[in-house]
């Protein structure tokens, strides 16, 4: 029961690299500026979780559907995967975004 929330990102994940590759939203259009602003991201918001767990605002609740490996105190494994997914969908609905207004550009412009 421990792996079913680190499967669920990690397929959801798969999911994001689909719809990337499918449509080339994100990485198979830019992958060097997408690695940088995934790593900034996930940077800037586990800075984020840990002065949040230093002034004792956020916790981690003990569930049986989490791996219970801590990165550092109140600060789970399964964090790391959700944030990942949470700026590789931002930049997914960015670069859709981008596409379909290039898309537009294009019709206007012929």
């Amino acid at each position: 029961m421990g792996l079913i929330y680190l499967g669920a990102l990690l397929f959801s994940l798969g999911g994001s690299v689909l719809l990337d590759w499918r449509f080339r939203l994100t990485f198979w259009r830019d992958a060097r500026k997408a690695t940088w602003t995934m790593i900034i991201g996930i940077i800037f918001f586990i800075t984020w979780d840990l002065f949040g767990i230093a002034l004792g605002i956020f916790f981690r609740g003990v569930t049986d559907l989490m791996t219970g490996i801590l990165l550092a105190p109140e600060l789970p494994l399964e964090e790391v995967f959700f944030l990942a997914l949470l700026c590789y969908t931002t930049l997914n609905v960015l670069g859709a975004v981008a596409v379909r207004d290039q898309k537009r550009d294009r019709k206007v412009a012929a």
